[in-house]
């Protein structure tokens, strides 16, 4: 497209790049200014840059998004960019009351605790997330992109819960989740409801790697369109003016009297996840600074879950794994979503030690939990990290959660004996189950597995569950809800046998 004199169009708003280009941040900023649009809506981005000129129709092209019209005059270029295609303006203004800024969400106030039942020996639970029914994601996507309001999304999630939690009664399970179904994935989902930042399709970060076909190349391992999966950028000091999950669990105890648990991206995976040096550092010194918020913001969240009631509040750190086994220091990975790089494994492990522990201090250890496994976005093992737990063990011990949940029916966990050296103190929480397979595994395996965790940890001790959840990412499910009811089920009845 070649430039023209004047747009033919008002922008319905605007902003000056200066001279960033894509790969310093620009592309996060035409996020942050065109998703609050309407479908139709224009963006007008203003550039000295004069690599934009290649760079942002090609943007356009991947992500969607049409462009317009352009003026240049000498160094000073103008892009009006709708959002989505021009033609869905339907020919008219859109108006005024589309573009009105919606009012922030007042701060959470802290409510009169509930008490949450105890959680039985030998409890059945799930990992965290259930497949979401079709209608789900298709709701979860057009929310999203501004076409279903909030009322009508959660509504909808209301429907996708009562259907999980369902399933999982009629599976036997002991301690529920809501299977996730309001997240379009267990962590990034956060970055939805936090102030200053903000969800980005992973398609908008290839000009910020060091390597942009090698990440294309992971990406392409998701079996999804990238365009699909969102991660979290910060544009400014977070502050958390509305729950996080808590709404969850509020739902959830109103349709199960069961004990319920909620699970949430822990301290270190979120600072992974947010810290990009071209965007972060903007609003943060280092990436030890926005830890120091995300850790405010997590016990916060923490404070109130277990004043709703939650009987168990997990914290997920699958990159630990990637710390340990990813075999290359100081290498950007797609692992969970931690794009930022690594300062080499003893450091990293101590960093993730104590932000747990600054997370979880002083609050109630039994009711909070740990999960570790090593990456779950596609159901081919050959594709995730493998080996044992020695060069986590010494770590997850200092952390003092008041149970583990293991990843451990897979050949690439290793053998649980090395658990034993965990706190004596602690719940322990093994998979016997591998969500990864397509076929429910038999009674006798799954109780082998059970009576293996019994000698090792006693049977007050242990919990039950599947390596990891049954469909981390919303677009990408590991396996389908009736298998995963049939893998829990086969659970509770091993249990049983021990009972």
């Amino acid at each position: 497209m070649l430039p023209i004199a004047a747009h033919r169009h008002n922008p319905d708003t605007s902003f000056d790049g200066g001279d960033l280009d894509c790969g310093n941040g620009l592309l996060l900023l035409i996020r942050k200014h065109i998703d609050p649009l309407p479908r139709g809506g224009l963006l007008e981005i203003v550039s000295t840059e004069i690599s934009v000129e290649l760079d942002l129709p090609s943007w356009c092209r991947l992500t969607g998004n049409e462009l317009v019209s352009w003026t240049k005059n000498g160094r000073r270029m103008s892009f009006l960019v709708s959002k989505g295609s021009y033609a869905e303006r339907n020919g008219q203004g859109l108006p005024a009351e589309a573009l009105q800024t919606v009012p922030p969400p007042l701060a959470p106030q802290r409510r009169a605790p509930v008490a949450a039942p105890a959680i039985p020996p030998l409890a059945v639970t799930g990992i965290g997330s259930w497949p979401r029914p079709r209608w789900m994601v298709s709701a979860m996507h057009a929310h999203m992109e501004g076409r279903l309001s909030e009322a009508e999304f959660q509504e909808t999630a209301d429907d996708a819960v009562r259907l999980c939690v369902a399933a999982q009664e009629k599976a036997g399970v002991d301690l529920l989740t809501d299977g996730e179904q309001r997240r379009d994935n267990y962590a990034s989902f956060v970055a939805g409801r936090l102030k200053n930042c903000q969800l980005i399709p992973l398609t908008d970060l290839l000009a910020l790697v060091d390597d942009p076909e090698e990440f294309a190349a992971e990406l392409r391992a998701l079996d999804i369109p990238a365009g699909e999966i969102r991660h979290p950028a910060v544009f400014g000091r977070l502050e958390r003016d509305r729950p996080l999950v808590g709404h969850e669990v509020d739902f959830l105890r109103t349709v199960t009297d069961r004990p319920v648990k909620v699970s949430l991206p822990g301290p270190y995976l979120l600072t992974r996840t947010m810290w990009m040096e071209c965007i972060s550092d903007r609003a943060y010194a280092h990436r030890e600074e926005l830890a120091e918020d995300i850790v405010a913001v997590l016990r916060e969240e923490l404070a109130d879950l277990m004043d709703a009631g939650a009987a168990l509040v997990q914290f997920d750190e699958p990159v630990l794994s990637e710390v340990v086994f990813s075999g290359a220091k100081n290498k950007r990975s797609f692992m969970c979503g931690a794009l930022s790089e690594s300062r080499g494994a003893a450091h990293e492990l101590a960093f993730a030690r104590d932000l747990l522990n600054a997370v979880i201090d002083g609050l109630p250890r039994e009711r909070i939990g740990l999960h570790v496994c090593r990456g779950n976005w596609t159901p081919d093992e050959s594709v995730a990290l493998a080996g044992d737990y020695a060069p986590l063990v010494d770590t997850l011990s200092q952390i003092r959660v008041g149970a583990y949940l293991l990843e451990m029916c897979t050949p690439r966990a290793g053998e649980m004996e090395i658990l034993r050296t965990l706190p004596q103190d602690a719940r322990i929480g093994v998979g016997v189950v591998n969500q990864k397979h397509g076929s429910v595994e038999t009674v006798d395996e799954v109780a082998a597995r059970i009576g293996a965790g019994i000698d090792l940890f006693g049977r007050e001790r242990l919990l039950l569950h599947p390596d990891c959840g049954f469909a981390t990412f919303a677009d990408n499910p590991i396996c389908c809800s009736d298998t995963a009811e049939g893998k829990l089920a086969v659970i509770a009845e091993a249990a049983a046998r021990f009972r």
